[in-house]
């Protein structure tokens, strides 16, 4: 009885073993339904912020950003905090294909909830790009809050 016991253990792990190996994937590139993509930040165009924020409550902060060409999607927002520094970007799914196509002038609006958890001045800064030498540009925000 034991031994039975004991030989069904050692066959459970090994199908557990093997279910495991052949389910992660070595491969590391890129791939959605056979489509290659990688991400990119986008600089953001403009920010609609309260002039305050209300301790303890929620706040809705809206960003606008130019979609570069139609192969660009919304994905995320990169988002460090910092202290009371808080900085953010626009993060979009870029699609590798050739039938990219430029965009002219399409302004995407998206937006975030923010909850002011400490009585402090909080400054937002929004990534706007690059400047010619390289270094990071931003919007930058002070906010104070109130009770």
């Amino acid at each position: 009885m034991f031994n039975r016991y004991f030989k069904m253990k050692q066959l459970f792990f090994i199908c557990i073993t093997l279910l495991f190996f052949t389910s992660c994937s070595v491969d590391d590139s890129n791939d959605y339904n056979g489509i290659d993509y990688n991400f990119e930040f986008i600089p953001i165009e403009s920010v609609e912020i309260p002039e305050s924020f209300v301790f303890d409550s929620i706040h809705q902060i809206r960003i606008t950003y130019f979609k570069p060409t139609n192969c660009h999607d919304f994905y995320d927002f990169y988002y460090l905090a910092n202290d009371n520094e808080r900085t953010v970007a626009v993060i979009n799914v870029v699609y590798d294909n050739s039938n990219c196509e430029p965009l002219e002038e399409q302004l995407v609006e998206k937006s975030f909830d923010f909850k002011a958890t400490y009585n402090q001045t909080y400054i937002f800064k929004f990534w706007q790009g690059e400047d010619e030498n390289g270094e990071d540009i931003y919007l930058t925000y002070e906010v104070p809050t109130v009770y």
